[in-house]
């Protein structure tokens, strides 16, 4: 009736994280309305990206309110609705482009990048950096980028803001071990496409993140507020990867 497998729900049961109100007589397991809502929960989490160990202490918990969690999830489940649907238009700008069979067309980065223009700041940009080792190689690196490199760093981005929103919402602490693997697949996500960015520097552009309103209303659209959140696991995770000083 669910889909899932006897092996799966044996895990579930072995692991307590659902365990079935009774057996029959020949000793068969018997689950309950209630079970099956639990059960919902722990479908519906996993296909957020929680762990199972999270979802079990998060249905444990006496405050557990199953029907708010059915419209957070909702909500979640709406904006990542929202994300592929920008992305599929994204696709299907590029596929556009390149069916035009023109080569002397102008591209559409508006539609290509759904709103993302990667040389927006460009100016201000080299302005202030423009003497910078990261500055430099960001620029020498993202020179050699085509459309569907910079498809793939939105699409990566957006996958890591998803994932800071979920356990933002979820209530788990910006200094916690999940929160902070987050914000560690940010910073590796800065070395990979752009530059080397260590720990430090990564605790250096939360600040920067906070202070100039339009990083924060670019982060924020994934989440309201995600910037501070994401802000405090990154200075978190910067602060456990820095040796204590002798």
């Amino acid at each position: 009736m669910t889909g899932v497998t006897i092996r799966t729900l044996h895990h579930y049961e072995s692991i307590q994280l659902l365990v079935p109100s009774g057996r029959s007589a020949a000793g068969y397991r018997l689950y309950s309305d209630q079970d099956l809502l639990r059960l919902q929960q722990i479908l519906i989490q996993r296909e957020l990206g929680l762990s199972l160990e999270h979802i079990r202490q998060v249905l444990d918990d006496r405050n557990f309110d199953y029907r708010a969690a059915l419209v957070a999830h909702r909500r979640q489940m709406e904006q990542r609705q929202a994300s592929i649907a920008r992305t599929m238009r994204a696709i299907d700008a590029a596929i556009e482009y390149l069916d035009s069979g023109t080569p002397g067309d102008v591209m559409n980065t508006h539609a290509l990048f759904d709103g993302f223009d990667p040389t927006r700041y460009e100016v201000e940009t080299q302005t202030r950096w423009g003497n910078t080792n990261a500055y430099k190689t960001a620029a020498r690196r993202t020179g050699r980028y085509c459309a569907a490199d910079w498809i793939a760093i939105r699409d990566e981005s957006a996958a890591i803001y998803g994932d800071a929103v979920r356990a933002m919402s979820a209530g788990i602490a910006a200094d916690s071990s999940d929160a902070m693997a987050i914000a560690e697949r940010h910073r590796l996500s800065i070395e990979r496409w752009f530059y080397r960015c260590d720990p430090d520097m990564h605790a250096r552009l939360a600040d920067l993140y906070e202070a100039d309103s339009r990083f924060a209303a670019n982060i924020d659209k994934h989440g309201p507020g995600l910037t501070q959140y994401l802000a405090a696991a990154i200075r978190a995770n910067a602060a456990r990867s820095t040796p204590e000083a002798s």
